[in-house]
């Protein structure tokens, strides 16, 4: 028997009902999303090989920039706490790192989560009394904690190295020193997959439901039975660890750890990746990171391509502060376009598409 239109129609759109609570809240909820997921991760593990040093450079930076971010999103975004500190957090997984695998010659393997244990285990004792504060005040006390941070940095020279910092060796596994940009770039994959499905999951299990009842009203949380003050340790628990994760990696990736890679500037980086990407949202935090990461390395790109067609190398020098103008309009144009950021945009586009070409139903 012949399909009517609206048959077809109806039978193609069907799997966007859901029926149960279980269906609803899939981590993929449409055949639409599995596949682009599945293509994604092709992409993503068959592509590289093919890609030049540079390129893998910047992708596994991009990694990193997501596991930090959404680090800070869980603590920002689905528990409205707000933290401008989360350069220290990464720091203290970075130079926990450096010292555990160059100084006492931890495999890679033991010392990275090591570094996001000792990161977690900071992010604590932070929290423990910076939590009976709120709001722009807890922000304060965060900064208190990068200055801290920043001076032990400095100082502290047979933990951290002091102001020359320390050289980090390329990883090793099984006696094979992974050397090449390819093989760490694999390792950046596998730890953003398990530590996004982790995180995902948290977000739909009853601990992130009461996260985000904090978020939303932490007065009427506290009136229905969530313990809100452990909820916030809860959350400032886990982003450290994020933090103190991404930031291992970070110095791995770079293969030395200096100061000036956790100082204040790189928390307000940061903070941008979760506004501009969309806050209390996975996409948003790898919104957020690819483009803080990458969209300045596009316009330094444009700007060194306009001075070579000009075949004026001053211009590079000349144009570096517009570059930097640039960059910042962008962020306040996303942020003015579109409040929910670059995940809200998304969310629009997908859902006209999910139900087009019948707009009002």
């Amino acid at each position: 028997m012949k399909q009517s239109i609206s048959d077809t129609y109806s039978s193609f759109f069907a799997p966007f009902i859901k029926e149960s609570y279980l269906a609803d809240e899939a981590i993929f909820r449409t055949r639409f999303q599995r596949s682009w997921f599945v293509i994604m991760i092709l992409l993503l593990l068959f592509v590289p090989p093919f890609l030049g040093e540079y390129h893998i450079f910047f992708l596994t930076l991009v990694f990193i920039a997501i596991i930090g971010c959404h680090g800070l999103n869980i603590l920002l975004g689905y528990t409205g706490q707000i933290s401008l500190g989360h350069a220290a957090f990464l720091g203290v997984g970075g130079y926990t790192y450096s010292y555990l695998a160059m100084v006492l010659g931890w495999p890679f393997w033991l010392a990275i989560p090591a570094s996001g244990l000792t990161a977690a285990g900071i992010g604590l004792i932070i929290g423990i009394p910076s939590l009976r504060i709120k709001g722009i005040y807890l922000g304060i006390a965060t900064i208190a904690f990068q200055f801290i941070a920043d001076y032990t940095y400095f100082h502290w020279e047979s933990f951290s190295g002091g102001p020359q910092g320390r050289v980090v060796e390329a990883p090793s596994l099984l006696g094979i020193s992974l050397t090449s940009r390819l093989s760490f770039y694999y390792i950046c994959l596998i730890l953003l997959f398990v530590l996004l499905w982790g995180a995902k999951n948290l977000m739909r299990s009853k601990y992130g439901r009461c996260l985000m009842a904090v978020r939303d009203n932490d007065i009427s949380a506290e009136a229905i039975g969530v313990p809100v003050f452990n909820y916030k340790l809860l959350a400032f628990l886990v982003s450290s660890f994020y933090a103190g994760i991404a930031g291992s990696l970070f110095v791995i990736h770079m293969r030395n750890v200096f100061p000036d890679f956790f100082h204040f500037m790189v928390s307000i980086e940061y903070l941008a990746m979760v506004i501009v990407g969309g806050m209390g949202s996975v996409i948003g935090s790898i919104f957020g990171a690819i483009f803080i990461v990458l969209v300045p390395e596009i316009l330094q790109n444009i700007v060194r391509f306009i001075a070579s067609l000009f075949n004026n190398p001053e211009l590079t020098v000349l144009m570096a502060p517009m570059r930097l103008v640039a960059h910042g309009c962008l962020i306040v144009l996303f942020i003015l376009i579109e409040p929910a950021g670059l995940a809200g945009i998304w969310r629009k586009i997908s859902s006209y598409w999910k139900i087009w070409p019948l707009p009002y139903i």
